[in-house]
């Protein structure tokens, strides 16, 4: 010891020391104390010097992090820039041959200018052209060589999209590249069919990428199923595969899609991995297959992936998705699902690059997330509920549905399916010995267009507020599937559920979010289920409403206490699909109002004060499918329930559309205000007089009229009132308040005025509460407040004030938060 300033460790210290860090890396005065006393060796330093050495580890430690950190983001950022240079490359190149095209188009339209008018020469020169630059392939024969010569052909295509000018790319919108981007994401301009490309960059090696790109199934939502028809080797070391592919139909209105591609693997001479694929028609005289039914054939021209292994570690990845989805089968209203190269984009190629990044992270921190369960087990499990979601929407025979008769109206399908694979393939009986009764499940499932709603902000709604739209009896007669003993038909039961319990699981995938829901107080009867507690399993993808193109969904399924990884799923739940991707997504601070226009006043007089600059026309497709477990011999008796059900969805899905619809408000320039009820009028006057006695001035500057009721409910600050109960909950609150809140006038009441605050806002609301009740109002310092969603919401100050009615008694307690914004 040098002056008690520093200590020189022996080798044998430092290693106890170090021991001791990995238990504990903080350890308290008291914790030191007691090292010092069970290592001999370390009892000749003082606890002073213990303390500073476990200082001085835990800051290498951090610094080593930050270091491995800054390395990281200093390879992803190179591994981008060259990714960059090389799109940059591209760019000029294509840029070079537009104008050399422009020239050469322009030379020839002054050429045929110049020649008389009965020459019809130019016409054969211009074809020339165009002839030229589209050569026409020679027809290939099913033969090896003949199957090898296709192979190379669309090698060199899709390099050609991938690297080269051979599609003109445009960015995404609301893409952009940077070091915690997806990657660089491209869509195609005026190309056969539609097309997408991704540039990106994954730490798996590219054996690893290929392999688990090949498997489309795992990653790719949409996919039903690829067969490998036939394989085999090339003098290169190549592989050639024959594939069948089939594709779910996202919607109930349209059929599914299948294709029959050649898939060729290859190493180019750089060493970079190369997986393409094309579709296979007659026109090459290659293997053909006959059209399947209730599928509709489609076309993959040339697509794949270039994979080149980055300094490093990991892979730089370039992905093409080039489809002609057969738009002419579907619906006019539904053609641009199958002609958007953006929903392509977010749902193929985006949807690739997810899945790799997932499967990275999972490697690199193989971490239990929520319910004992790893990401991996979560990532299945949220492709099981997709997965069975999709097959209630398709509802294919070959899977053992069969349709039921209609009742006389056509707007929703009920299909059955009593096959032993659906029923019986899985284990529904339990550990009490009781076996379950259901012997086949029923799908009740429809289709409906909304206009002029976003998805994100619809779907948002549904999943927040379930109780504008599920009944509790029904979810107790999903649950009976599960659960051991016999099961009834359900009873509708009046009021919201008694509570909801949610228990974050992960985010199995970016952009998606896994939840089990506890569904408390439902209200069973003895006779229905046996005792035990009810949850929902929860998957919930597309909420963010800045994302262009995206794809909503809401899936659930319900699932017991002793659920495990093989328990039997069968999911219900909402797709919503927009039918025109490029229009700009909604802003974030749109409104979730839903009662003002069903309870304060008539559908063509509410207005929303920012909403009719914001929000432009949209369309879009939503799915609703129902599956239900049940005994044969009730099969008519449950269509019957399921139909009305789906029904009475339908009819709140469609009021909660209009209410969220910025066309509800009309097209007048000024406000219009919610006429309201008396009582609404009344609370509005109670409110403005009441903070004119406490606080001497007026909260608004027309009192005296008659629209004091619209003038409150268009003021830009928050107003809500609560109760004054043991446990406050709101009662009311003007449009700015149901904004902050992400409410609604109906869901308002199942707030509670502590839910709203953090920790220093309560404590400063029960010091400062007893205030208001003496005095009649007290001032709030800004802070921050949380919506009905959990989102941060910072406020420059707030005011509380005492209401008094008629008889100058308390009615409530008025907030008002000003300069509130979302965080």
């Amino acid at each position: 010891m040098d002056n008690g300033k520093y200590v020189r460790y022996t080798p044998e210290q430092v290693e106890a020391l170090e021991r001791l860090y990995h238990e504990c890396p903080k350890p308290t005065s008291t914790r030191r104390q007691q090292l010092i006393r069970e290592c001999p060796i370390l009892s000749h330093i003082e606890p002073k010097q213990i303390k500073v050495w476990f200082q001085n580890r835990r800051c290498r430690e951090k610094q080593r992090k930050e270091a491995s950190r800054l390395q990281a983001v200093n390879r992803k950022l190179t591994a981008m820039n060259k990714l960059l240079m090389e799109e940059n490359d591209r760019l000029q190149k294509q840029v070079s041959q537009l104008v050399y095209e422009n020239s050469y188009f322009r030379q020839q339209t002054q050429n045929a200018t110049t020649l008389a008018t009965t020459d019809t020469s130019c016409e054969s020169v211009v074809t020339s052209g165009q002839h030229r630059l589209t050569p026409q392939h020679p027809p290939r024969d099913a033969s090896p060589a003949g199957l090898l010569s296709i192979a190379e052909e669309n090698l060199a295509q899709f390099l050609s999209k991938a690297t080269g000018t051979a599609v003109e790319w445009v960015q995404m919108p609301g893409m952009k590249p940077g070091p915690d981007s997806i990657g660089i994401v491209a869509i195609s301009h005026g190309c056969t069919g539609v097309a997408a490309r991704a540039c990106g960059l994954v730490g798996l090696e590219p054996t690893r990428v290929a392999e688990i790109l090949k498997d489309r199934p795992s990653w790719f939502r949409d996919c039903r199923a690829v067969d490998v028809i036939n394989a085999m080797s090339t003098a290169n070391g190549g592989t050639i595969e024959l594939l069948y592919m089939q594709l779910y139909a996202p919607t109930t209105l349209a059929p599914a899609r299948d294709f029959l591609l050649l898939r060729y693997t290859s190493v180019l001479e750089d060493g970079s991995l190369v997986v393409c694929e094309r579709s296979l028609n007659n026109t090459q005289n290659g293997p053909s297959m006959p059209p399947t039914q209730h599928f509709v054939r489609a076309e993959m021209l040339p697509s794949g992936y270039l994979i080149r292994p980055c300094e490093g570690g990991g892979s730089i990845i370039h992905i093409v998705d080039h489809m002609d989805l057969e738009p002419w089968s579907v619906p006019e209203v539904l053609r641009p699902l199958y002609e958007s190269s953006t929903l392509l984009a977010q749902k193929t190629t985006m949807a690739a690059l997810r899945h790799l990044r997932q499967i990275s992270q999972e490697i690199s921190q193989p971490n239990v997330t929520g319910w004992g369960r790893r990401p991996a087990a979560l990532r299945a499990l949220s492709q099981r509920l997709s997965k069975g979601f999709n097959e209630a929407v398709n509802g294919f025979a070959d899977e053992g549905w069969s349709l039921l008769e209609s009742d006389g109206i056509d707007d929703v399908t009920v299909l059955v399916n009593s096959s032993p694979t659906k029923t019986m393939g899985v284990n529904f009986s339990y550990d009490n010995g009781f076996p379950s009764m259901n012997n086949a499940v029923l799908c009740a499932k429809a289709s409906m267009l909304l206009q002029n709603v976003p998805p994100a902000i619809l779907l948002r709604f549904l999943r927040e507020h379930r109780s504008e739209w599920a009944d509790n009896g029904i979810d107790a007669y999903a649950a009976s599937a599960i659960k051991a003993g016999p099961c009834s038909l359900p009873v509708s039961r009046a009021g919201n559920f008694g509570g909801q319990v949610i228990l974050p699981l992960a985010h199995t995938i970016e952009n998606e979010e896994a939840k089990v829901i506890k569904l408390e107080n439902m209200g069973y009867r003895e006779d229905m289920l046996m005792p035990g507690d009810v949850f929902l399993l929860q998957l919930c993808s597309g909420v963010d409403e800045n994302a262009v193109g995206t794809c909503a969904e809401l899936i659930f399924a319900p699932i017991d206490a002793s659920f495990s990884d093989d328990a039997p799923i069968i999911p219900s739940g909402f797709r919503i699909i927009p039918l025109d991707s490029g229009m700009d997504a909604s802003s974030p601070n749109r409104t979730l109002d839903l009662a003002s226009a069903l309870e304060v006043g008539p559908a063509g007089n509410r207005a929303s004060g920012d909403l009719s600059g914001r929000s432009g026309c949209t369309k879009s497709v939503m799915t609703i499918a129902f599956q239900f477990a049940f005994e044969m011999h009730l099969q008519e008796n449950v269509a019957s329930m399921a139909r009305q059900y789906v029904r009475s969805i339908i009819a709140s899905v469609q009021r909660v559309a209009l209410a969220l619809s910025p066309s509800h408000f009309g097209s007048h320039a000024g406000f219009w205000p919610p006429h309201g009820t008396p009582e609404a009028h009344t609370l509005a006057r109670w409110i403005c007089e009441s903070y004119r006695i406490y606080l001497g001035v007026k909260l608004l500057k027309n009192e005296g009229s008659d629209s004091i009721l619209k003038t409150l409910w268009h003021h830009s600050d928050a107003l809500v009132c609560c109760s004054l109960k043991t446990l406050p909950v709101f009662t009311f609150s003007n449009q700015a308040g149901l904004d902050m809140l992400e409410t609604t006038l109906v869901a308002l009441q199942d707030i509670t005025l502590e839910k709203i605050f953090d920790d220093n806002g309560r404590k400063t609301l029960c010091s400062e509460f007893p205030q208001i009740m003496q005095q009649g109002f007290m001032c709030l310092p800004g802070g921050i407040c949380l919506s009905s969603m959990g989102r941060p919401v910072s406020y420059e100050r707030a005011v509380a004030w005492k209401v008094l009615n008629e008889e100058e008694s308390a009615h409530c307690i008025c907030f008002m938060f000003m300069n509130w914004s979302f965080v």
